[in-house]
């Protein structure tokens, strides 16, 4: 996992998430859960397979510009502790 100042982007390079469709509302909870599930799918995909890991950035982004920090931070507690409800 990344620490929270490895998280922080360089000065001027953070972006709005761009528009998706799946999640067309103003609460974008959902947006946020899913795209911090999209990342850890994709970071045990391409690592088990060998391939790089750039792709999955993109939901690393997302999610950091979504997802309070608090969130993040107790979803990787329970991550690492085997709790979380997700499935990854």
């Amino acid at each position: 996992m990344f620490s929270v100042e490895a998280q922080k982007p360089a000065r001027g390079q953070w972006t709005t998430p761009p528009f998706d469709p799946r999640f067309p509302n103003q609460n974008q909870t959902r947006n946020c859960y899913q795209n911090f599930l999209d990342y850890h799918r994709c970071m045990n995909s391409m690592t088990r397979r060998g391939k790089n890991t750039q792709p999955c950035e993109y939901y690393f982004r997302v999610y950091h510009s979504l997802c309070p920090i608090s969130w993040v931070q107790r979803w990787n507690e329970q991550i690492k502790n085997g709790t979380f409800p997700g499935k990854i």
